[in-house]
């Protein structure tokens, strides 16, 4: 039986792939001969593109805008008609080419995008949300997929307080055929203290002014949205997940949210993995309160715990207490920090520490003689 090992990335540090790579290389030196599966996995946002290519999806490059506009070479995974589409690789924060743009960056790209995979024949669409530069609602996105923005001039969040109607008579025809799972890893509405523009907006470099303007930009959105769709979802959780995109995935695409590591775990085969594991290596950059919140490390403790397999983590640093540790069903957490105390040594030399950390693995969970 093998090891399983289906880690999410360490942000700031290394990719999810990069992660597998090391442990893997940690486990086999130190027990040669060992079967190990290598299984980069994400929750919906950064490093979900990644995920689908490394479970032998397809590359489908896209020539699109990123969020201020400015030209960008992205792309789709696609696979028997699924394609999977991560936000983040094009509407995302790492797509800005300057200082964040709270106001005026948009989610056009994503939109186009889709349309791509529409005009693909692709028949269902995983749309990955998380890491996005934008506060816009989904607008842009909408737009580039042939919605008109009656009154609104230029793009961004800010741009919806001119808005008088929205007209959807000339929406991508193919919308209506495709099924779209929306995968999240956040329950924030789209409006009000917990909503996209007062929780996310700060983090995209939003002033308070910033956020009060766009707060008053989405509530006039969000008004338009449900008197063309007959969808009032500005309350769902989840619908201010990137920015509000979720809101217009869910009202304008019709789509459904869905947990965005299962979502994920099931599309790069997981289960058939996990049947045949004797062992589940998860982790993250950073174990913390919010890890239990549809992070990607509990979605597989918890497939794995249902499984009956012993499930072990790794992770930059681990802020959870132990009786935490026990809720999310980790046997046991290894964090680098616990060689490296200093974080910024620990971040520049992550992938020699998760070997020796796969070592350790190894010594303390398989048997069978040492090397």
């Amino acid at each position: 039986m093998s090891v399983l090992i289906a880690p999410d990335k360490f942000k700031g540090s290394l990719t999810a792939r990069e992660v597998t790579e090391h442990l893997t290389a940690g486990l086999t030196g130190r027990m040669p001969g060992v079967p190990v599966v290598g299984l980069p996995v994400a929750d919906g946002g950064e490093g979900t593109l990644e995920a689908a290519l490394a479970a032998g999806f397809r590359q489908v490059t896209v020539h699109a805008e990123g969020p201020t506009g400015r030209p960008v070479t992205t792309s789709y995974a696609e696979r028997d008609g699924v394609a999977v589409i991560e936000l983040a690789d094009v509407s995302g924060l790492g797509r800005l080419p300057g200082p964040p743009a709270p106001r005026t960056a948009s989610s056009y790209g994503t939109g186009q995008l889709i349309g791509a995979a529409l005009d693909g024949g692709c028949r269902r669409i995983v749309l990955g949300l998380g890491g996005s530069a934008c506060t816009d609602g989904g607008a842009g996105m909408a737009e580039s997929l042939g919605a008109q923005l009656v009154g609104v001039t230029g793009r961004g969040g800010a741009a919806l307080a001119g808005i008088d109607r929205l007209d959807l008579s000339q929406l991508h025809p193919r919308l209506a055929e495709v099924e779209i799972d929306i995968a999240i890893d956040v329950d924030n509405p789209l409006l009000g203290s917990y909503g996209a523009a007062a929780v996310y907006g700060p983090q995209k470099g939003a002033t308070e002014g910033d956020v009060a303007d766009l707060e008053n930009a989405l509530t006039r959105w969000s008004h338009s949205v449900a008197a063309a769709t007959g969808i009032d979802a500005a309350c769902v959780p989840g619908a201010g997940a990137a920015g509000g995109v979720g809101y217009a995935a869910l009202t304008i695409l019709r789509g459904r949210l869905r947990s965005g590591i299962d979502l994920i775990l099931d599309l790069v085969g997981f289960p058939a993995h996990l049947a045949a594991a004797r062992l589940v290596v998860t982790g993250e950059g950073s174990l913390d309160h919010q890890t239990a919140r549809g992070k990607a490390p509990a979605g597989v403790a918890a497939r794995a715990v249902a499984a009956g397999k012993p499930v072990v983590a790794v992770a930059g640093r681990s802020l959870l207490p132990p009786a935490a540790i026990d809720r999310l069903g980790f046997d046991r957490v290894y964090p680098l920090s616990s060689l490296e105390p200093d974080g910024k040594r620990s971040m520049l030399r992550a992938g020699p520490l998760l070997e020796l950390v796969g070592r350790a693995i190894a010594d303390d969970w398989l048997a069978g003689p040492v090397s």
